[in-house]
């Protein structure tokens, strides 16, 4: 039997816990044994139905935070998948299971490079820590946006924090994402009167009344984005309206919309204008706004420098900075003044049936994450 990495070997314990969100498992705990026998001090903090831990090595700063999720999305149907989803395989090079990429192979490259950096620098400077959550791909109430409270109220900070998201695109370290745009949701309600369609004079129907209101809305231009950032995006993403009977007008119509906002424009604005637009086509609404995050941004600093020159070095590429994708935990570590950067494996195939990593992408990233502490704390 060929013999695995220490990478390989602890990506491969990780997957094989169902950890679907927001449950953990039994990942933490591997992770903690690990890092409790290289001198971490190890806070398990749980949050409603939510595991995290904060662990550190040193007193004293700068502090280079390691954060990642052990939570994955569900597998979808079983009969898709190639190999079990919870029983992970390298076929051909290519390691398939649910987390292989998103993101359990990140959090054992993390481990094994800080394990190796110890061993060679048991008195570096500053401090390593891991920030680690099971409610990302969840509602993300209780994981990383708890432990952050609860590490500013005692006044701890993350001078970098290097988030495992897979960031890459077509081969490892092509991409870094050093920021990602705000992510702003509405559910708007368009009332009208019930009636039946022979009869519309006696009612009002809402969907007439809102059709040109959403077409002005996914025309407008929100803003020409940055020098770092695209355009603010609006994208409507649900409809509903009606009774299901073709003979009666709906008495009122819902709408979900989003907002991929640059840091051109605030929050605040994009609800007034939007707010401005229903309003001059004399709708009658009520509205409701969730703010899934604000964007963020780090320019450049220590850890774009630090990142960029391993990259470089190990992988003989030049990386590119990126804004775009989804959100992540990283938008509740930035405004804690923070550096944030996300360097993970490809993402091609996150969230898909047969989630899948190149085997030899998972090592080379443990020696990018060390060259990223030596160059940091050594």
């Amino acid at each position: 039997m060929t013999t695995l990495s220490p990478t390989l070997d602890l990506t491969l314990a990780l997957m094989r816990e169902p950890s679907v969100t927001p449950f953990d498992a039994n990942c933490q705990t591997l992770m903690i044994g690990r890092l409790e026998k290289i001198g971490f001090r190890i806070e398990r903090l749980r949050f409603g139905d939510v595991d995290n831990f904060w662990a550190r090595r040193g007193d004293s700063g700068p502090v280079l935070a390691f954060a990642g999720h052990t939570d994955v999305v569900p597998t979808g149907p079983v009969e898709n998948w190639s190999v079990q989803p919870f029983a992970p395989e390298i076929r051909d090079g290519m390691l398939i299971g649910r987390g292989a990429a998103d993101m359990k192979g990140s959090l054992a490259a993390m481990v094994v490079a800080c394990e190796r950096f110890v061993a060679r620098h048991d008195d570096h400077r500053g401090s390593i820590a891991f920030l680690i959550t099971s409610d990302e791909e969840g509602i993300a109430i209780n994981g990383t946006v708890k432990v952050i409270e609860h590490l500013e109220a005692r006044g701890e900070k993350m001078t970098w924090a290097l988030v495992g998201e897979p960031s890459s695109s077509q081969q490892l370290g092509d991409v870094i994402k050093n920021g990602r745009r705000g992510s702003l949701n509405a559910v708007l309600t368009v009332l009208g009167t019930q009636g039946h369609v022979a009869y519309p004079q006696l009612a009002d129907n809402p969907v007439h009344r809102a059709v040109p209101a959403l077409t002005e809305l996914t025309a407008e231009l929100w803003d020409n984005g940055n020098e770092f950032f695209p355009a603010t995006t609006f994208q409507i993403s649900n409809i509903s309206a009606g009774a299901g009977a073709t003979n009666v007008i709906p008495g009122d119509m819902k709408v979900l919309f989003n907002f991929r906002f640059s840091t051109e424009v605030t929050e605040q604005q994009l609800r007034e204008r939007t707010e401005a637009i229903l309003d001059k086509h004399g709708l009658r609404y009520e509205i409701s706004w969730s703010l899934s995050g604000q964007p963020f941004l780090t320019a450049k600093g220590e850890l774009v420098a630090a990142a960029v020159a391993s990259i470089r070095e190990i992988c003989g590429i030049d990386t590119e900075l990126s804004t775009s994708g989804g959100t992540s935990d990283g938008r509740f570590i930035a405004p804690t003044g923070a550096q944030v950067l996300e360097l993970g494996p490809l993402n091609a195939t996150i969230h898909k049936v047969n989630e899948e990593v190149r085997a030899a992408d998972l090592d080379t990233l443990t020696d990018v994450y060390e060259r990223i502490l030596e160059k940091l704390l050594a």
